[in-house]
Parts: C-alpha cells; structure tokens; sequence
C-alpha cells in the first residue's frame, strides 16, 4: 500500500474514485514474473474498477461528475483514485451494484469475445468449459445457457453441485483424465466449441475432442503456473507440450484453433465497445448476472491473491479500498 497524491485528468480523460477493483488471472500471472506484458516492478496492475466520476477533462463529452462507471485500464486497477480515457469507461446501469460492475467487463468481454465474436457459437451446441468456476467460466456459462447449448465444465469435485445449479450438465473433474470423461459423454460427435485456459497437453487433448467444424479458443496459459512461486522450468515443460498444428492439419481435420487475449485488444476499442454494450442489454434482459465470491481490502490484496491461486474461489474476487 502506497499514497501518492490524486492525479488530474488530461484532456480527453475522466478520474473515478474507485469502489472496487476486479481481480484476474493475469495479476497473477504478472505478480510471479509469468505475464510478459506486465509494466516492470514496481508497478500497480489491475484491469477492471468501477466507481464514481469526481472529475472530467477538458473535450470530454458523454460522461459527467457523479455518473456511476465501469473503467477498463490497462494495468493501474488496484488503486482507489483512477484517471483513465473517456472511451475506456462505460456507464452501469442503475441496478448494478459496484461489486458486480467490477467482476464483468473483463472475464465477460473475454467470454462474449470467444463465444459469439471469435468462437461464432451456434444454438444448441456442445460446449466445453475449462476452470467452469471460475469469472470467466461462469460468464461462458451463461452465455452458453442463451443459445440453448449443453454445457461440460471442469472444476474440481467440490464445485460440482454449484456448477449443476448454474446449468452445466455434465461436471468433470478438472484434476483428472478430463478429455476421457468428455469422450465418454460425447462419443465419436465431439465437442463443438472448447473454451480453454490451462494450455500445455490440455491444448493438444481439446483438438482431439473436437467435433468436425469445431473450434478451440485458447485464452490463457493457466498450466505454466506451478503456484505461488515462478518456476520457469515447469513453465517451460509445459510449453514444451503443447501440440505444433499446421494449416494443412487443420484443412483436413475441418477444425478451428484460435486464441483470445483481452488485454491485447485495448487497442481496439472499436471492436470491444459495441460487444461491451451487447453484454449490457443482456444484463438488463437478466440474461447474465456477474457472482462475486469475495471482497478483499487493499491491504489483504495478498491473500486475495493466493485465494485464487489456491482455485477456492467461484467466479469473482475483488478488492475494496
């Protein structure tokens, strides 16, 4: 924890006093040395806040003192006075708390972006979701329950029943033979859309489970994880294990591999804002409703952290100044 003073915003930007701020893998991944795009230490990460505008910049135009925002910086989360660019900050809508506004836009952008932008999702498919309980997991989910699709989803054993209620048909264990478990319950069909997170062998696995005209969106790189500490030896053998594929394989195989990574997109705004403003009228269809877990103070940032590293969370965790 560290006090700087307020800063101002420039032209263009608007500063938010700062509710809650959403917590992702990726600040996990950077906090243990294993995210290349994170700013040297010492740095403040963080994606996702909302809050409250108490100021504006000049020539900024849709956006006022006192409207209630959702902020989507780029590293600069974790922090309970923000300035950021008028068109990273949307409106929330009045019945959304700030805990929710905080745990949707980057685990739902990511989701909307795989499964409906990237991932072309047609109703009624089989639908494969890796680390199910998780923000993005469960953002997947909901949007699968939309097109009427049947929904597998990993997890560890004591999130099953949490993960029948959410709508998630058939629960596999995440810390066994998954790809068998799926194979038994699709047979020779396969799956037609896997969300997958975890890289290494389970990459090369999902690509066998595929239906004809099936895709695989890769959207992390969960396995190079070995916990709390950076081993770059675990994290190269998993690398290591994940399955070359050339553009003749994928012709003959009539299968899709393709990968989403949110915090590369910042700069394409114009591709994010109108996907982010489809997820909005869902919510207000009640369509989605973002799960907070926990809410951790900034000084037990820490332990919010390794809440998550420890996979005891089910959607969402967030900080509160």
């Amino acid at each position: 924890m560290r006090e700087q003073p307020d800063p101002e915003p420039a032209d263009g930007q608007v500063r938010i006093r700062v509710k809650a701020a959403g917590i992702n893998f990726a600040d996990l991944m950077a906090r243990v040395g294993l995210y290349p795009d994170a700013p040297k230490i010492p740095c403040v990460v963080g994606y996702e806040v909302s809050g409250v505008i108490d100021r504006v910049g000049a020539a900024v135009t849709t956006l006022h003192e006192g409207d209630r925002v959702f902020g989507m910086p780029r590293f600069g989360g974790y922090t309970d006075c923000l300035v950021i660019a008028e068109d990273q900050v949307f409106r929330m809508p009045e019945r959304m708390t700030f805990e929710e506004a905080a745990a949707l836009p980057v685990v739902y952008l990511t989701a909307y972006n795989m499964m409906l932008f990237t991932g072309t999702l047609r109703p009624g498919s089989t639908v494969l979701v890796h680390s199910a309980a998780g923000g993005v997991g469960l953002a997947a989910i909901q949007i699968a329950k939309t097109r009427g699709c049947t929904i597998i989803g990993t997890a560890s054993p004591g999130k099953h029943d949490y993960l029948r209620q959410q709508g998630v048909a058939h629960p596999v264990d995440s810390r066994g033979d998954y790809a068998t478990a799926v194979r038994q319950i699709v047979g020779e069909r396969g799956v037609d859309l896997i969300l997958d997170p975890v890289g290494g062998k389970s990459w090369t696995s999902g690509y066998d489970l595929l239906a004809p005209c099936g895709r695989l969106v890769a959207f992390g790189l969960s396995a190079a994880s070995s916990g709390t500490k950076r081993s770059l030896l675990h994290a190269a053998a998993q690398v290591m294990k994940i399955k070359k594929i050339s553009p003749m394989k994928l012709m003959e195989d009539n299968k899709t591999v393709s990968g989403t990574n949110m915090g590369h997109l910042f700069g394409r705004l114009d591709l994010l804002r109108p996907q982010f403003a489809a997820l909005l009228e869902m919510y207000e269809a009640r369509e989605i409703a973002p799960h907070v877990d926990r809410t951790f103070r900034f000084d037990e940032a820490p332990a919010a952290h390794h809440f998550l590293h420890e996979r005891k969370a089910i959607g969402k965790v967030l900080l509160v100044p």
